[in-house]
C-alpha cells in the first residue's frame, strides 16, 4: 500500500496473557508496517494487567470503507512480542481502519527447556477486499430428520464453537476450540467493516449469530459424522480467521446482543441467516452487507433491516440456556446500594479473577454492592476493554462469568 495515501489515523491495543489468562507484564511489542517490516513504527510495553497503551497509526481514509472501491481500506501492521520466560510472537497482517481501536490478543507460550517453536500468524485479508468463494445456498430451516436425530431440545448459546479451519472434507484443516462470543466477534471483524453504522453492524452481528445457533441446534456437521461446529470456508460458513484483530466498537456491540438470534414464528430452530457482500456476489432474499451498510446510513434500525432482507415475520429471539457460566443474568443491572445474592455471586467472581490480574481490588463477600464493588467492577472493564461505568449491567455480568470460568478451570487443571 503506498503509504502516502495514509492520512486518517486508527488505533491499536495488545493483551498479552500466558494459557489460562495470566497476564504478561513489561512484554515489548515492535511495530512496523507489513510494507517496511524493518522499520520499526512503535516500541510499546505492557502493564501489570497484560494491556499496552493504545497506539495511534496510520491509516487510508475513512472513505474507502464506506463503499466499494478499488482502494484498500485498511493498512497493515506487523508486531513482534517479547517477553523474558515466552517464546517470541510474530503476527503479520493486523487491519488498520480509520478512526477504529482494534484490539489484538496475543498468548505467549512458556519457554521449554532446549525447544523453540516459532509459529507466525498471518492474518488473512478481509473478506470485503480478498475474493472469497461465494456461499453455497442451503433451505433456512432445516428439516429435523434429515441426517440424523437433533440432541437438542432448547437453543442453547454453548459455550465453545468448534471451528474447522478449512472446508469440511478437508481432513488435514485443523480444529480450533474457541468461546462462543469471542468467534462471533472475529467473523464480524473478518467480514464487515467496523467504520459502519451501529445498527448495519448489529443486523450483521445478529444474522452471524443465528447462523451459528442454527448449525450449533441442528448439530449440522456431526450429525454428518464429522466432529466441529462449524468450518471457516466462505463457501459453507462464515470467514474464521486464526489470531484475527477485534475492533473494539464491534466487541462491545457484540457483548449486548449476546444470547440473541433470528426467528420465524411457529419455528423453534434458529434460522439460517444467509447473506453475501452485495457488490461481487448478488443474493436475492438474503441480506447484502453493502446494502445493510445503505441502510443503515439511512437510518433503518437493525431490525429494519433484518425484515428490509428476510421478510417481516422476521424477529429478535434470545436462547433458553447460556452454557458454560455459572448462571444467568438476573435481569437487572447492580450498582451502588443493590444487594443479594447476584451481588455475591459478582464479588466471589471478581476476587477470583484479582488473583491473576491484581489491578482488580479485593473486594468483602457481604453482597452489599458499595463503593469499594464498584472500584473492582471499574478496573474489570477497564482492563477488558468495557465501558468503564462500575454497573454490573448484561454485557459486564456475562464478560465477568466468561473471565471467571476461564481463570477457574485452569487452576481446576493444574490440581
Amino acid at each position: 500500500m503506498d503509504q502516502t495515501s495514509l492520512n486518517d489515523t486508527g488505533f491499536l491495543k495488545i493483551f498479552a496473557t500466558s494459557p489460562g489468562l495470566f497476564p504478561i507484564s513489561n512484554a515489548k511489542i515492535e511495530i512496523a508496517s507489513t510494507g517496511e517490516p524493518n522499520q520499526i513504527l512503535e516500541v510499546i510495553t505492557t502493564d501489570t494487567s497484560g494491556n499496552s497503551e493504545q497506539v495511534s497509526l496510520n491509516a487510508p481514509p475513512i472513505e474507502y470503507s464506506m463503499s466499494p472501491s478499488d482502494n484498500q481500506p485498511y493498512s497493515e501492521y506487523n508486531i513482534r512480542i517479547t517477553a523474558p520466560g515466552y517464546q517470541e510472537q510474530f503476527i503479520s497482517g493486523i487491519q488498520i481502519l480509520s478512526g477504529e481501536v482494534g484490539l489484538q490478543q496475543v498468548e505467549l507460550i512458556p519457554t521449554a527447556e532446549n525447544t523453540i517453536n516459532y509459529n507466525p500468524i498471518i492474518i488473512d485479508g478481509h473478506t470485503l477486499w480478498e475474493y472469497y468463494p461465494p456461499k453455497i445456498a442451503e433451505t433456512e430451516i432445516k428439516p429435523v430428520n434429515e441426517s440424523g436425530e437433533i440432541v437438542l431440545s432448547r437453543v442453547v448459546v454453548p459455550e465453545t464453537i468448534v471451528v474447522h479451519d478449512g472446508v469440511p472434507t478437508d481432513p488435514t484443516a485443523k480444529n480450533y476450540y474457541v468461546p462462543y462470543l469471542d468467534y462471533i466477534k472475529n467473523v464480524a471483524c473478518s467480514e464487515i467493516y467496523s467504520t459502519w453504522p451501529t445498527s448495519t453492524i448489529e443486523a450483521n452481528i445478529l444474522a452471524i449469530m443465528s447462523f451459528t445457533l442454527n448449525r450449533v441446534y441442528t448439530e449440522w456437521y456431526r450429525n454428518k459424522g464429522y466432529n466441529f461446529t462449524i468450518t471457516s470456508s466462505t463457501a459453507y460458513d462464515h470467514k474464521w480467521i486464526y489470531g484475527k484483530t477485534i475492533y473494539e466498537n464491534i466487541s462491545q456491540i457484540a457483548d449486548y446482543l449476546y444470547d440473541n438470534y433470528l426467528a420465524r414464528p411457529n419455528v423453534k430452530q434458529p434460522i439460517l441467516t444467509q447473506y453475501c457482500d452485495g457488490k461481487r456476489v448478488t443474493c436475492p432474499n438474503w441480506m447484502s452487507q453493502w446494502g445493510s451498510k445503505a441502510l443503515g446510513d439511512d437510518g433503518f434500525s437493525s431490525t429494519d433491516i433484518i425484515r428490509y432482507y428476510y421478510g417481516s415475520d422476521m424477529y429478535v429471539n434470545t436462547a433458553e440456556i447460556v452454557s458454560g457460566i455459572p448462571s444467568s443474568y438476573p435481569g437487572y443491572d447492580l450498582n451502588l446500594g443493590s444487594s443479594g445474592e447476584a451481588v455475591i455471586q459478582i464479588q466471589e467472581q471478581l476476587n477470583r479473577i484479582s488473583d491473576n490480574f491484581p489491578a482488580i481490588p479485593k473486594i468483602s463477600v457481604d453482597g452489599i454492592y458499595g463503593q469499594n464493588t464498584l472500584e473492582s467492577v471499574k478496573a474489570f472493564q477497564e482492563i477488558f476493554d468495557m465501558p468503564v461505568s462500575g454497573i454490573v449491567d448484561y454485557p459486564t455480568w456475562y464478560k465477568i462469568s466468561q473471565i471467571y470460568v476461564g481463570v477457574s478451570k485452569i487452576a481446576e487443571n493444574l490440581r
